[in-house]
């Protein structure tokens, strides 16, 4: 029989990205806690990653339920909505101004989290918190280990610690798959005065150069960067084949793909600053859901991981905690009432979105590209 630890949290929540932070917000706007468990040993433990754009059906309506939404055009990076689509000859084929009235701005993702980090009170987030398990305790309850052997017990545990969730298998036994697209994640510091070709190039927002299965996805930050991607379709576990910690031994193999593309292009990998990262590109399937399960749910990525090529991630993920602190409000003492109401809205949003996701990156990556996402970016005009 499992025993009931000493150490309570009527929510526990797994995971302080940013759908957890906002979830613990939301919460404590509406005077209720929850005790945040994160991996990580401190805030800036490490790097948060690059530029969101953040939506205002989604991200932003999730922001204004946290009452951030001020504090958070504070941050929007002016010109960040740029876009351009070029092919594999670095001819421009669309380019969209940042006009200052889109729906979709340009944030920094670790400004994003600072900014929630800071909304919450002192406390709330224990750091260096590994979970390692996860069982049920009856009526709802879950027991709660952690890597330095120390326990809690939950009426509501919310899992929203990403792909590889140690909460999702209390509900579902799905697991991420390998979508076949791989990223290098590469920067090139200080871009107008150390590579200004690039800078030109990419411009002040974000850079997409497809074609034949491959591609350069990239964007500008506040600070000057360029921060970038290359993409290919390529077998699981390719990147074991190349020294990624040997910076120009990996720029020499990873330029072996894009053989015959414009040099403009290739300079990306080339004049690269520092490491260079792959990352294989994970999904779950698409309408992934479970049944109702009393005292457990997932959001973000545990729940609705997708590939980036909606850009829907972490807006969903906010929204999720946004949606889910509204229904434990709602819903006072009644934690299966609660997950109810936020699961029947999930599952169809999420789906809808992983839908849009997993076309996106057929688009991308066909032997044509980019003329079908082009082709969408026309429809999209068409229809308003």
């Amino acid at each position: 029989m499992t025993t009931e630890p000493t150490t309570h949290h009527p929510i526990a929540v797994v995971g302080a990205g940013l759908g957890g932070l906002v979830l613990a917000r939301v919460l404590h706007v509406h005077g209720i806690e929850a005790a945040v468990h994160e991996l990580d040993p401190a805030p800036t433990a490490r790097a948060q990653g690059g530029m969101l754009d953040i939506h205002q059906e989604s991200g932003q309506a999730a922001l204004r339920a946290a009452d951030l939404h001020e504090e958070f055009r504070a941050l929007i990076h002016a010109g960040g909505e740029e876009l351009r689509i070029l092919d594999r000859h670095a001819v421009l084929r669309l380019r969209e101004e940042d006009t200052g009235d889109g729906g979709r701005p340009e944030v920094d993702r670790g400004r994003l989290r600072a900014l929630l980090l800071a909304s919450l009170p002192q406390g709330t987030i224990r750091w260096g918190a590994k979970v390692t398990a996860a069982v049920g305790l009856g009526d709802g309850r879950h027991r709660v280990t952690l890597a330095d052997g120390s326990a809690f017990s939950t009426d509501l545990l919310v899992g929203a610690d990403g792909a590889w969730s140690k909460i999702r298998p209390l509900v579902s036994d799905a697991s991420p798959a390998y979508t076949g697209i791989s990223l290098v994640e590469l920067d090139l510091v200080d871009a107008d005065t150390r590579h200004p070709v690039s800078a030109a190039l990419v411009g002040g927002g974000m850079f997409f150069a497809l074609g034949d299965g491959r591609g350069f996805l990239a964007h500008r930050e506040p600070d000057g960067s360029v921060h970038a991607y290359t993409a290919l379709r390529a077998p699981r576990g390719w990147h074991t084949a190349i020294d990624f910690t040997d910076a120009e031994a990996a720029k020499a193999a990873l330029l072996e793909h894009f053989d015959g593309w414009d040099e403009r292009l290739r300079s990306l990998i080339a004049d690269a600053d520092g490491a260079l990262v792959p990352r294989e590109i994970h999904a779950l399937p698409v309408g992934h859901h479970w049944q109702p399960t009393p005292g457990v749910t997932l959001l973000g990525d545990a729940a609705h991981l997708m590939s980036p090529f909606a850009g829907e991630g972490a807006n969903l993920a906010m929204l999720d905690g946004a949606e889910l602190a509204a229904a434990i409000a709602t819903h006072p003492g009644d934690p299966a009432a609660a997950l109810a109401r936020y699961e029947q809205a999930l599952f169809p949003r999420s789906e809808a979105a992983a839908a849009d996701s997993a076309a996106n990156l057929i688009r991308c990556f066909s032997p044509t590209a980019p003329q079908e996402l082009l082709d969408l970016f026309a429809a999209h005009r068409t229809t308003g």
